[in-house]
Parts: structure tokens; C-alpha cells; sequence
């Protein structure tokens, strides 16, 4: 591999290379001190720092402690950026291979998204959950890497970034991309196509002509302005930002209604089937009875009829404990979580149709298809079931052309606001897409 090759894009430390090339290399502090007050480079941090013995220089240094995890960066670190010519694109970069069709919905936003990437400008898709996001992209990334661009669509949770890699390299087999998270195998590979976690930006350095957030409601982005700040970083100074996301915050979705941010809407699914819309049903108090007994009689039903389900809880604790009584219904039924070792062979399974049932905290809310599931979420009251959070949850039935039906049921100890207002949006987005001749009566 070439140093441009490797270094390319990148802003890196010195235990992130082995050697360093003679040429092309431009430097700066890792962490700058403006009146005496430390700022990280990497990551924009101001507050959270802390001071150690540096085995490196010998003095008491300032290390930041916000992104700690991508690699230990102290007051005597240096941040090395290539300013040299970037590698050469393969001759047959940007050639699309799709034969897929898209929806009326879907053809509206790609020509928006092209567009906006040719004029390197910024865009939001607010599209439904399942309405084919990533197919309305095809276009407007073959484009950017015909024209000799870079491209990075990021996501805030690895889920989402290993779903999309083997979907952008079947598509762009000629431009296989380089997928970043954290454990990727990819990390020292170079593409003009990337697919990374939002927290992976923080290694890049005004890399990408065209930046593509998918997600970007998604915990943690919305929530960490570091992260927020490595997408600007990222990202050159003339360049194209696109959004993706089913559940704009209000703001966002305030400034679409008013004309003050560019935005394609996408209110139906390209199988043309309106959003199945939840119900609500009261449990009981939920965390006092490891499974209330309709929670139970519900499931045990469903997996007699050869229903598979994906079963939402709030709390690691709560469903761990009811994981026993499900599995008195079949011994398949799993449970998954952030922190499960086995998280990627869980989801592969059922994937595979080997789990009837699987329990997950909202760690699967986005970014995974499993066809033909019904939804339940366990005390949908809970705090963490935002509004959101609930449309996501409910947006993982019916995504497929071949079940594009599914029952949602929003079990709960008391409605909220959060659950009533995730049932109104799916409906005004039925309502829409019916008005736009995207849904079939």
C-alpha cells in the first residue's frame, strides 16, 4: 500500500502508522491551548480532559477523555494529515450495477440528491421506515465517483454500517467500500467509497466531496456535538451533506414545513402498502410480573400460528429475566443487547429464520429488515421509547414487497404522549402518501 494510499483523507496519530512518509505530511497539535483552556482537534472537546505522567514526553500532559476510545491523544501529541495527490480512482469507479426500479417517491429524491451532490450543497430525505432509502442514493454516489469524488455514508450504530456494506458492494462491485467500525478489518484499507460509524470521522480530515448521514436522529449523533463536529471535519470545505432519516427532530421537521431546509419527503413505502399502524393494549405493571400474562398468551399464539416476532424491551435487566418464561414456549427464542458477544450471530439467525422470536433492546430500532415479523414493544410508557423511537420500532414491520403487513402492539402500564403521537405520525404519513398517489387504496 502507497502512503497516499493509506494516509489519504486521514488525520491520524503516531501509533496509527509505522513509518511516516518524507513529503506531502502537514501537522498540527492534537490539542490546542487558547488562553490556557485546552481544545481537542480531533474531536472539538473543551470540558472533559484529565492530566497524567506521559510516558511518551516525560511531563505531566493533558489528555482529552471524550474520544479516549479511538486512541489515548495528550497535549504533547501531533496530528498527521496527507496533503499530497489522492490515489486514482479504479477506471470503472461509479459504474452502477442495479436493475432494481424505483417508486415515484424514490425517483423524486434520487434526481434531489444527485443534484445536490453536483452542486455540493446540503439535503435532507425524510423518508418513511422501509420506503428504500439507500436505493434513492445509487445514482447520486455512481455520479460522485464517476466525476472522481469521495464518498462516505456514515451511521451512528455499527448495525447499520455492516447492513449497508455487502448492499453497496454488490451494487458497486468495481468500487468496493471500505467499512469502518470499530474491530473492522477494513481500517487500513483505501475507497473512494467508504461506510463508516459517525465516531470513525474523527480519523478524517477534510476527506470527503460528498458526505452522507444516514440516521442522523439516531443515538448517539443527535446527542454528542463531537460527533456532530467529526461530520463537518470530515467532510472538505466545498462539498455535499446529505441526511437520512425516518424521524427528523422538530426543529428539522418545523423547517422543512416552512421552506427553510431542502428536504425530499418520502411518505410511503415503494411497495406501494400503507405503514402498518400500532395498537395499543394495557399489561400491567410490566416490571413487577417478569411476563404479563396477555404479553405470554400473545406470543405463544403467534409462534403456534408460525408467526415470527422481534419483541422490544427498555431495560437489559427486564428482558433477561423474562427470557426464561418465552423460552417455556420454545426453546429458539433468543434475547440480544449492545453488549452481547454473540450480537452479530444472533441477528444473522434470525435473519436466517432460525429464531422465531427474538427479544432486543432498541439496539435493532433501525437499520435491520427481518421480513415477515410482527412487532411488540414491552412497556411502551417507558421514558426510553421516545416518540421516535416508537415509529422506528413500528417501521420494522411490513418492509418487504413479500409481507407488506404486520401487526405492532404497543403493550404498556399507561398511555403516553410519545405513544400517541408516533400512531398520529404514521397515520399523516399514510394520509400523505395516499394524497400523492404513493399508496394503493
Amino acid at each position: 500500500m502507497t502512503h497516499a494510499s493509506f494516509f489519504a483523507g486521514r488525520e491520524l496519530i503516531d501509533e496509527e502508522f509505522k513509518t511516516l512518509p518524507d513529503e506531502h505530511i502537514a501537522t498540527r497539535p492534537a490539542i490546542h491551548f487558547d488562553g490556557g483552556q485546552p481544545r481537542c482537534n480531533r474531536c472539538n472537546n473543551t470540558t472533559n480532559f484529565a492530566s497524567h505522567p506521559c510516558a511518551r514526553c516525560g511531563n505531566i500532559c493533558t489528555y482529552c477523555r471524550n474520544c479516549i476510545e479511538m486512541g489515548k491523544i495528550s497535549s504533547c501529541t501531533t496530528l498527521y494529515t496527507w496533503i499530497g495527490p489522492p490515489p486514482e480512482h479504479h477506471e470503472n469507479a461509479g459504474t452502477l450495477h442495479w436493475t432494481g426500479t424505483l417508486s415515484a417517491g424514490q425517483k423524486t429524491a434520487s434526481s434531489n440528491v444527485e443534484r445536490a451532490i453536483c452542486h455540493s450543497s446540503e439535503h435532507l430525505v425524510w423518508a418513511v421506515a422501509g420506503a428504500g432509502k439507500t436505493e434513492v442514493l445509487f445514482q447520486g454516489i455512481a455520479s460522485a465517483l464517476f466525476a472522481g469524488k469521495r464518498v462516505c455514508i456514515a451511521a451512528p450504530r455499527s448495525d447499520v454500517v455492516r447492513e449497508l456494506a455487502p448492499r453497496l458492494t454488490t451494487v458497486f462491485p468495481d468500487t468496493p467500500p471500505a467499512v469502518l467500525y470499530g474491530g473492522s478489518p477494513d481500517r487500513n484499507t483505501y475507497s473512494p467509497l467508504v461506510i463508516a460509524t459517525t465516531h470513525q470521522l474523527y480519523r478524517f480530515y477534510h476527506a470527503f466531496d460528498v458526505l452522507i448521514v444516514d440516521e442522523v436522529d439516531a443515538y448517539p449523533y443527535t446527542f454528542d456535538r463531537s460527533l456532530q463536529f467529526a461530520v463537518q471535519k470530515a467532510r472538505k470545505p466545498e462539498s455535499a451533506l446529505i441526511y437520512l432519516t425516518a424521524t427528523p427532530h422538530a426543529e428539522w421537521q418545523s423547517e422543512v414545513k416552512k421552506g427553510k431546509r431542502e428536504a425530499t419527503l418520502i411518505p410511503a413505502r415503494y411497495h406501494r402498502h400503507p405503514l402498518p399502524v400500532p395498537k395499543t393494549e394495557w399489561c400491567g405493571n410490566w416490571k413487577k410480573t417478569n411476563v404479563p400474562k396477555n404479553v405470554l398468551l400473545w406470543v405463544k399464539t403467534k409462534v403456534e400460528e408460525g408467526q415470527r416476532l422481534l419483541i422490544f424491551y427498555s431495560h437489559i435487566d427486564t428482558m433477561e429475566k423474562a427470557l426464561p418464561l418465552f423460552k417455556e414456549i420454545d426453546l429458539r427464542i433468543e434475547s440480544v443487547h449492545a453488549a452481547d458477544p454473540l450480537r452479530k450471530e444472533k441477528v444473522a439467525a434470525m435473519r436466517r429464520q432460525e429464531i422465531p422470536v427474538l427479544l432486543s433492546t432498541t439496539i435493532l430500532e433501525r437499520g435491520v429488515t427481518f421480513p415477515g415479523i410482527d412487532v411488540a414493544v414491552i412497556g411502551a410508557e417507558d421514558a426510553v421509547f421516545t416518540e421516535s423511537a416508537l415509529v422506528q420500532l413500528a417501521g420494522r414491520a411490513g418492509r418487504s414487497a413479500d409481507y407488506p403487513t404486520g401487526e405492532i402492539l404497543f403493550f404498556h402500564y399507561g398511555k403516553t404522549d410519545a405513544m400517541m403521537k408516533a400512531i398520529r405520525q404514521i397515520n399523516e404519513m399514510n394520509r400523505l402518501g395516499i394524497e400523492r398517489g404513493l399508496i394503493d387504496r
